[in-house]
């Protein structure tokens, strides 16, 4: 297939993609869902659990495997810029407030699901099915403990603003502890990933290297660039093309950066993205950015995700045992511990529960950690898809489980994820 050929397919796949999303968008909208489900189940019904599957000429001729390494570089740039995006709306300040509280949320939060993601690693792993042969029964424990620890905190956000609770104490307290989640989930996953690298220079590299970029940017790039920015967007009132471009330029280089040293270019972008002064500067960026990452780039990822899932792959009563097991660990791991660990806090029932449902949401977080599985050949497909399953039951519980936690509270301007 010729690249002239492959450029026109992409829009043409590009469209479809959209329209897809769109249209489970409108389907699921009814239920209280918010579009990063129907992104997510549009990603699945494009690949060959269904699309595929039903119609296989049609799939072939609209993704061909020509095609597929354009999807992929435009899925990892719409990756890097939408974790920017979460750090630039990474809120320290929440952090501070509540710290107590959020630390112990968080640590219950990743300690039970990586226990419980560990633990079934072990039993699972002599199957030979579900991990690639190369990886170890130790190496299968941190990477699924790992997966598991993940929140969709960017989601929980979204609920939390469009419940109106963004500046009560549980929206607060659920948020901060959200943000403490993810950035040590994505710091177990770096160490877990640098493990599986046989020589320990590389391992060095990765973990030494993703220590020394955060260092570099809090401490180096944050007052000596990225607070000049900062003062001159203020100063101006607004974010000009010159200030836009460099902040750009940045960002590929920190994505680079981090890709290179054998983290993922994602860490990359999050750090940045939470190193730069909160002001004008940042509103703007996430103004400018967010619809095009989030509308049209972003899905691309998850089609990416949907034509690695091959749901007809779990064919068998043991593999949808499997299934229930990771799910129940999931939930047990994450909605269970996480309000059990606000209520020892001294929240109320329902706020605890509350903070427990948006906890357990998986969501986009979930999906990279997957791929990343997947590129890397940790996982094989089998297991893949049965996460990706737990990611999306996951994700469609946590709206509709937080709305009826918390039915007739004052507080609750409307419904959540409307």
């Amino acid at each position: 297939m010729s690249n002239f050929v492959i450029s026109y397919t992409f829009f043409l796949q590009l469209a479809v993609i959209l329209a897809t999303c769109r249209v489970v968008a409108i389907l699921v909208k009814p239920l209280g869902q918010p579009p990063v489900v129907a992104e997510m189940i549009a990603g699945v019904l494009l690949g060959p659990s269904l699309f595929g599957l039903f119609f296989p000429e049609a799939s072939s001729w609209l993704f061909p495997k020509e095609s597929m390494p354009v999807i992929y570089t435009a899925a990892q740039f719409a990756l890097a810029l939408y974790m920017f995006i979460v750090g630039l709306e990474f809120q320290p300040e929440l952090v501070k407030a509540r710290a107590k509280s959020a630390v112990s949320i968080s640590l219950a939060g990743m300690i039970a699901p990586f226990a419980l993601g560990a633990g079934l690693a072990v039993m699972l792993h002599d199957r030979g099915d579900l991990f690639a042969p190369s990886v170890s029964g130790s190496q299968a424990a941190l990477y699924l403990g790992a997966a598991m620890c993940i929140t969709a905190f960017p989601m929980l956000a979204r609920i939390i603003k469009e419940g109106g609770l963004s500046g009560t104490s549980m929206g607060a307290l659920a948020l901060a502890a959200g943000s403490i989640d993810d950035a040590a989930a994505w710091c177990v996953l770096a160490v877990t990933l640098a493990s599986f690298q046989g020589d320990p220079s590389i391992a060095t590299l990765a973990i030494g290297g993703g220590v020394a970029y955060v260092l570099l940017a809090v401490f180096m790039l944050r007052p000596l660039v990225l607070r000049p920015l900062t003062s001159r967007a203020e100063r101006d009132g607004r974010m000009n093309a010159g200030v836009f471009a460099i902040v750009m330029m940045l960002l590929l280089l920190a994505a680079y950066l981090t890709d290179r040293i054998g983290l993922y270019a994602v860490f990359g972008a999050f750090v940045l993205g939470a190193s730069i002064p909160r002001g004008v500067l940042t509103r703007e960026l996430v103004a400018k950015l967010s619809p095009m990452t989030t509308v049209v780039l972003l899905p691309l990822f998850f089609v990416c995700s949907g034509l690695n899932t091959r749901i007809t792959l779990v064919n068998s009563s043991q593999l949808i045992l499997v299934a229930l097991a990771v799910l129940a660990a999931a939930t047990i791991g994450k909605f269970v511990a996480c309000a059990a660990a606000a209520k020892l806090n001294g929240e109320p029932t329902r706020d605890s529960l509350a903070i427990g449902a948006l906890m357990n949401a998986r969501g986009l977080m979930e999906l990279i950690i997957l791929n990343i599985g997947l590129e890397r050949g940790v996982i094989t497909p089998t297991l893949f898809s049965i996460m990706v399953i737990m990611a999306i039951v996951t994700t469609l519980m946590a709206t509709p489980a937080f709305s009826w936690i918390l039915r007739g509270d004052p507080r609750v301007s409307k419904a959540a994820g409307a």
